[in-house]
């Protein structure tokens, strides 16, 4: 499960983020490629962008299900 306190500072400030235990398997980047992009130097996807409606939220989700070492989570309503 991801951990909001090992988040990479690379994401955007919101619902969905990405944390350290990234291994940049570019899953989340294939499934929502409006919302999660790489750090080429770390080697690590993040979030750049939050999504506002709920066709955009659904496919964030399915990347956040699909990650293989669940990275990616979901602060809920909290904007942190």
């Amino acid at each position: 499960m991801a951990d909001k306190l090992d988040k990479w500072s690379d994401n955007v400030r919101g619902k969905f983020f990405v944390d350290e235990q990234c291994i940049d398997c570019d899953l989340c980047r294939e499934t929502a490629p409006d919302f999660f992009t790489r750090n080429d130097n770390g080697g690590y996807s993040y979030v750049y962008n939050q999504p506002e409606t709920e066709e955009q939220i659904i496919e964030c989700r399915e990347a956040l299900e699909g990650c293989p070492v669940e990275a990616i989570g979901d602060n809920g309503d909290e904007e942190v």
